[in-house]
C-alpha cells in the first residue's frame, strides 16, 4: 500500500511525575538497569526495545506513553500519513546522535510516534 513500510514499535516513551521512582519501578519491571540516565530523560534497553521515561512529558508535553515506530524515511512517512488523514504535532526534528523524532495524531487524537535512525 505505501512505499515506506515500517520497521515496527521499537520504543516506547512514558511521561512521569517523579523520575526516581518510576527509573526504580521500570528497572524492577525490565530486570536491566537504565542505559541512559539524566536529570531529562532516562532509557531502557530490553529485548530489542527501547523504554523511555520523560519527566512532567518533556517538551512535546506528552500526558500518556507514546509508542514509536521506527522508519526508514521519516518524512516520506509523514507525507503518507497527513495524506492519509494524520495531523502533525510535532514535525521531524533530530534529537541527537543522527535520531529524527516525529508525531502525528490520528482521527481521533491518538499520539503516533516516528523515529528515523540516520
Amino acid at each position: 500500500m505505501t512505499s515506506s513500510a515500517t520497521q515496527g514499535i521499537k520504543t516506547v516513551l512514558h511521561p512521569v511525575s517523579d523520575l526516581a521512582t518510576a527509573k526504580t519501578i521500570y528497572a524492577a519491571l525490565l530486570g536491566v538497569e537504565p542505559q541512559t540516565d539524566s536529570p531529562y530523560y532516562v532509557g531502557f534497553e530490553a529485548e530489542g526495545q527501547h523504554i523511555g521515561l520523560v519527566p512532567g512529558g518533556g517538551p512535546q508535553g506528552m500526558t500518556g506513553p507514546v509508542a514509536y515506530w521506527h522508519v526508514p524515511d521519516i518524512e516520506a512517512k509523514l507525507a503518507e500519513l497527513t495524506t492519509a488523514g494524520a495531523t502533525v504535532k510535532e514535525p521531524a526534528n533530530e534529537v541527537g546522535g543522527g535520531r529524527l523524532v516525529a508525531t502525528v495524531t490520528d482521527a481521533d487524537g491518538n499520539v503516533l510516534g516516528l523515529i528515523q535512525d540516520r
